[in-house]
């Protein structure tokens, strides 16, 4: 047994090795950065693109500079609550005030309570909510959850199939292993002619993310008491947590967050390239913690 157990330990490291030198080699394959680029293109950022594309560095390289491109232009670190705060004003999205049993970032989605046309600005209210989730992973964490609530959804509600694709896009080629898993709770069964039109955006590894949970099923209703602690658990999801949202609260809570998230990125305009080798950010601190955006 302890050879089989100093055998399995001697696989892992040598596993853990040759997956460093492949991010090794994705960093020297990029070239030299600097600024919010450097600060986002720390060693666990670079894991999660050549995860994402099988640890094929051309691959991952093009995809992660695909992105950088997109921050570029885009800049998600500096969108702030009040310039997407009416997107949330109904409570269609927002950062759930607990974290689930492995201790992930969760984020609520309510489509039927839709409150805006503008597809930009919604998608804006999304990344922003993202880089948010991101932010408040706790240490060890680089996964969030998702729960869409499906109560009150209709097609005459639902996001344009356009939006619905820029939104698989952002997800999947713009934070790359970012999801753990998806439930999609109660959907209709209108919902079905939808889903088949989505389920063509997204990739093999994110599809095999979304799992459909019905309340009258006892077998994927056991998928949420798996993932969550059911008394911390909204009640619109089957828990036993009464909570409902408040706008006016959460709003004090993203502003304050968002005076963190600009403290963070300001290290992005201090930090350089020296001889070949970046700066990690698993070394930089926001008010005395490590933060997880990268």
């Amino acid at each position: 047994m302890l050879k089989r157990w100093y055998g399995d330990k001697d696989h892992r490291e040598q596993d853990s090795a040759e997956k460093q030198t492949k991010i090794n080699e994705l960093r020297a394959a990029i070239g030299p950065l600097s600024g919010h680029s450097l600060l986002f293109c720390s060693d666990a950022c670079l894991r999660r693109y050549l995860e994402a594309r099988n640890w094929n560095i051309q691959k991952s390289k093009k995809m992660l500079e695909e992105t950088l491109k997109w921050r570029a232009a885009y800049k998600p670190e500096k969108i702030r609550w009040d310039e997407v705060a009416v997107e949330g004003e109904t409570g269609k999205m927002f950062r759930a005030n607990y974290l689930d049993r492995s201790g992930r970032t969760v984020l609520l989605m309510k489509p039927g309570n839709q409150n805006t046309t503008s597809q930009d600005n919604q998608l804006r209210h999304l990344v922003y909510l993202l880089e948010n989730a991101i932010m408040n992973l706790p240490p060890g964490q680089e996964q969030m959850v998702w729960l869409i609530d499906f109560n009150g959804w209709s097609l005459s509600n639902s996001v344009p199939i356009k939006t619905a694709r820029e939104t698989a896009n952002i997800l999947q080629n713009h934070y790359p292993e970012r999801l753990a898993v998806a439930f999609l709770y109660n959907p209709p069964r209108i919902f079905e002619t939808f889903w088949k039109i989505v389920k063509y955006f997204l990739d093999p590894k994110t599809f095999q993310k979304v799992k459909f949970v019905y309340s009258k099923s006892g077998e994927s209703s056991s998928l949420l008491e798996e993932v969550f602690d059911m008394d911390k658990l909204e009640s619109s999801f089957g828990g036993k947590n009464n909570h409902q949202y408040d706008h006016a609260e959460f709003s004090k809570l993203m502003q304050q967050d968002d005076v963190k998230t600009a403290e963070y990125w300001a290290m992005g305009d201090e930090v350089t390239e020296m001889n070949g080798n970046s700066t990690s950010n698993h070394d930089l601190k926001v008010n005395g913690n490590a933060t997880a955006q990268s």
